[in-house]
């Protein structure tokens, strides 16, 4: 898709994981965040490894590691909607605080089990962020009907994909035309009161929620006027090579063995 390109400025690069065919890799990516997310909490022997994975993949991707930890860093945010888990856990106190005429213990299985939670989600949104830089949109899509997702929902998330540009389109003429009708000069202050503007955003995000659903209508009937019936049809006839086949089975065999490892230091056995 061409436009997705300016979003993903990695596609263009030439690395063994964009030759990858997308079908091996979204396999390889949906296994590994399974095996991250089924590693037992505080198994700190195990996630320096999965971190080098994921450093050694962005190296190898042309990606960098620069550029994977800077993206990533926003699921840092998330850590507000896990971090009652300190207070909520009990186990042996690490420091007590009291707001408001309540108290709040925060225990160190709290701490550990909030660490845990946090560093899966990076290391995930990690593998995730490798996966959309080295390969391209309709490849994600063909590895999803590859994998038997149902095709209903291989076509929502294509078609949500598509709107996103239209959305943004549409909120770009809305900008361009209030600059044009509000005396936007680099020395003149125009506009009102604060809720004056709160007044004229709610207005431009209502027009723009009925511009944006006319727009998919008329979008939506081009399509079945060329045939649209449901179907994103893609290439899927050509059969995985053996060495594809070879990666896809190592790739799921080093994650049973980070799985087997996790258990063991985590004293299931």
């Amino acid at each position: 898709m061409s436009n997705s390109q300016p979003l993903n400025p990695y596609i263009q690069l030439e690395s063994p994981a964009h030759r990858l065919d997308s079908r091996i890799k979204l396999s390889l990516v949906f296994v590994y965040i399974l095996t991250i997310n089924l590693i037992p909490h505080a198994v700190w022997v195990v996630f320096p490894i999965l971190f080098s994975v994921n450093l050694s993949l962005a190296v190898v991707s042309g990606i960098g590691i620069k550029k994977l930890l800077k993206r990533s860093l926003w699921v840092l945010p998330f850590v507000i909607a896990v971090f009652p888990l300190l207070f909520s856990i009990r186990g042996n106190t690490w420091f007590e605080i009291t707001l408001l005429g309540f108290s709040f213990t925060a225990s160190w299985e709290g701490l550990e089990r909030l660490l845990s939670i946090v560093l899966k989600a990076w290391f995930s949104i990690q593998a995730a962020i490798i996966l959309v830089s080295t390969t391209k949109f309709e490849g994600i899509l063909k590895g999803l009907r590859w994998m038997k997702i149902p095709k209903l929902l291989v076509a929502v998330i294509g078609l949500m994909w598509r709107y996103l540009f239209v959305l943004v389109a549409e909120a770009k003429r809305l900008l361009v035309a209030r600059s044009s009708r509000s005396s936007d000069l680099p020395d003149f202050h125009s506009g009102g009161s604060m809720i004056w503007r709160a007044q004229v955003t709610g207005y431009m995000a209502g027009n723009l929620l009925l511009r944006s659903i006319e727009r998919s209508d008329r979008v939506y009937m081009a399509m079945l006027s060329r045939g649209y019936d449901g179907e994103v049809r893609m290439d899927n006839d050509r059969v995985l090579s053996r060495k594809e086949i070879h990666i896809l089975l190592i790739g799921i065999l080093i994650c049973v063995c980070l799985f087997v490892l996790s258990l063991y230091f985590g004293g299931a056995f």
